[in-house]
Parts: structure tokens; sequence; C-alpha cells
């Protein structure tokens, strides 16, 4: 009987231990897309891994580094109507580890004077100095 509850705790603990790190990874998501719908590309921007390693992957290539990163989103949404207002739905959350996960999702910007665009994502995290960062965003 002892051994029994002993598993059924550490297996309860295991599962509340990742719905907590769900939890927070969903909400640097919401973060991020508060940060974007207030038009503040630089603060959106503070969830990703500010490194040389962070890689960005979307239609024209890979863009490497957190600078270069924020250059191409500053380049490719030079104003608040090619902005738009942002909406993410998240498909899935799955850990690889204790520290690291993905996120499979997709987004939607809605933009009343350029045309909505809209497709999907997938964000490698990692928890670095107690954070949960974006280290690789492949979006398309």
């Amino acid at each position: 009987m002892g051994k029994v509850f002993l598993i059924i705790l550490f297996v309860s603990l295991s599962f509340s231990g990742f719905a907590q790190k769900k939890s927070e990874i969903l909400e640097v998501l919401n973060r991020q897309q508060e940060n974007w719908n207030k038009g503040d590309i630089e603060t959106f921007m503070q969830d990703y891994w500010k490194s040389d390693e962070l890689k960005f992957i979307g239609k024209n290539g890979i863009v490497k580094g957190w600078q270069a990163t924020l250059d191409r989103y500053l380049k490719s949404y030079p104003d608040r109507a090619t902005m738009g207002q942002l909406k993410f739905d998240i498909k899935e959350v799955d850990f690889l580890s204790k520290k690291s996960a993905w996120v499979l999702g997709q987004w939607q910007l809605t933009r009343p004077e350029k045309g909505d665009v809209g497709g999907f994502f997938t964000l490698i995290f990692k928890k670095i100095d107690g954070k949960w960062v974006i280290v690789s965003d492949h979006t398309s």
C-alpha cells in the first residue's frame, strides 16, 4: 500500500510540475501577444533569448541573433497598420526536458488597412537563468 501511494504521489507531482511549466510558457505567449498589440516590438522581443545563438526561420531563410531578429521584425512591420492585431492559437505545448519545450501554434494578424495574414509556428523554449525564453522560432 505504501509503494502505491508513493507512486501516485510522484506521478501527481510530476504532472503538476509540467502543468506549472506549461502555464508559464502560455503566460510568455500571452505577454508577447499583448506587447505586439500595443505596437511594442522591442518589448515583444524581450521573451526571445538575447543571444547571437537565437534563430528565426521564416520564408526568406534563417536569421541568426537577437538583434538581427529584432531588425527583421522592425523592417517587416514598420507601422501599426502593418502590425495589426495579433492572435495566437496554441495547438500543443510539449516538454523535451525540465528546461526545454516546443510549442506548435497558429498566428493571425487582423489588419483592416493592409489585409489579414496568418500562418503557423513552432517555437523552442529553454529555461535560462530562471526565465522561459524562445531560442528558436520557425514561422510560416
